[in-house]
């Protein structure tokens, strides 16, 4: 029987180190204060922590679980692995205080870097040489990806001076539109890059009377800069076309009609194969613009702790912001391992002002 979220529970917290050989836990630590986990999306290893400690643990790989009792059924749920190291001490006179920083198993591969001129030939399966080379540069766990439709390099891939093998495997990992991910054992795997409309939200966050979200939800957007016109100029041997889009429809709130005024975006270099006709021209602005002209939202809220990582998806029902049936997909988390385990997340998602 799985544990229900929505429901009341009560929650401890228990610590262990982890083997980097067979990473699994081989002693529990029971000096631990406080722990604190931040998840970044955006961030180049996904995220890190603090942890507060009486003893001095050095560096070492240690792991956080959620003990949640509920109907007297006892829940042992893993939050994060994390690696800590570099300790400050403290003394009060009577008590020693530790403060250890952590960071996630990505850490490991942003510590080194290729040789300079380092390159992976033209026709290498992209998806199999970046898990190779994950493997090579971590001890956390790697999980292989399904290599079978993987793209293959159309020219060699090579390694920049400033380059770290975190920042080469993504870059590589970009070509094929995937990236690094992480879950709660500190396993790596692969995640296809996928655009918030296409994802299924994987929980429901709404303000009914047994929910777990808080009422408190800060809701941001900036029009600025979001064109209304978009002017295309082709120049080459064979032909020189010009091609100029301009949103004019009353229903769109960016329109010229509604804004008073034009926001241009030019295009010199148009992504076109081979030499485009002035209808393909045309068509290619027109698209332009509708990709433009979409609206970022970020939203924060906060809730009870679920088991829904970063970059996924979820759906937020509050009627009370007026967010209704809205996907958003999840670009960070922070929350304390303490009482409650609440969560605080900030999430985007987008709205086609046009076309």
């Amino acid at each position: 029987m799985a544990i229900d979220w929505t429901k009341p529970m009560s929650q401890t917290y228990e610590f262990y180190e982890v083997d980097p050989g067979t990473w699994q836990d081989v002693r529990r630590l029971d000096q631990i204060q406080s722990c604190s986990f931040s998840r970044d999306y955006e961030a180049d290893t996904l995220g890190s922590g603090s942890v507060s400690t009486t003893e001095n643990l050095e560096e070492m790989y240690f792991r956080a679980y959620m003990i949640a009792k509920q109907n007297s059924n006892n829940y042992k749920v893993p939050l994060g692995t994390l690696l800590v190291q570099t300790p400050s001490e403290k003394f009060d006179g009577k008590n020693v205080s530790i403060n250890l920083d952590a960071y996630t198993p990505l850490i490991e591969l942003k510590e080194t870097s290729p040789a300079l001129g380092y390159s992976i030939l033209k026709g290498n399966n992209i998806l199999n040489m970046a898990y190779r080379l994950v493997c090579e540069h971590v001890r956390a766990p790697v999980i292989k990806p399904d290599v079978v439709n993987s793209k293959l390099l159309e020219s060699d891939f090579v390694a920049e001076s400033d380059d770290t093998w975190l920042s080469f495997i993504s870059d590589l990992l970009a070509v094929n539109d995937y990236f690094l991910e992480l879950n709660e054992m500190g396993e790596i795997f692969f995640a296809k890059y996928q655009d918030t409309p296409s994802l299924q939200p994987a929980w429901t966050y709404d303000d009914d009377n047994s929910s777990i979200l808080l009422p408190s939800i800060e809701l941001q957007r900036d029009l600025y800069g979001i064109p209304n016109v978009v002017e295309v100029i082709y120049s080459g041997d064979d032909a020189n076309l010009y091609s100029k889009i301009v949103n004019d429809d009353p229903n769109s709130p960016i329109s010229t009609v509604n804004r008073g005024r034009e926001i241009l975006h030019r295009d010199t270099s148009p992504s076109i194969t081979g030499t485009p006709t002035q209808d393909m021209l045309d068509d290619y602005a027109s698209k332009l613009l509708r990709s433009l002209s979409t609206l970022e939202y970020t939203v924060s809220y906060s809730h009870g702790y679920t088991p829904i990582l970063i970059g996924k998806c979820v759906r937020l029902n509050y009627r009370k912001a007026n967010i209704k049936d809205t996907k958003v997909k999840i670009l960070t988390q922070s929350f304390d391992c303490s009482t409650g385990c609440t969560v605080s997340e900030t999430a985007l998602f987008t709205n086609k002002l046009w076309g």
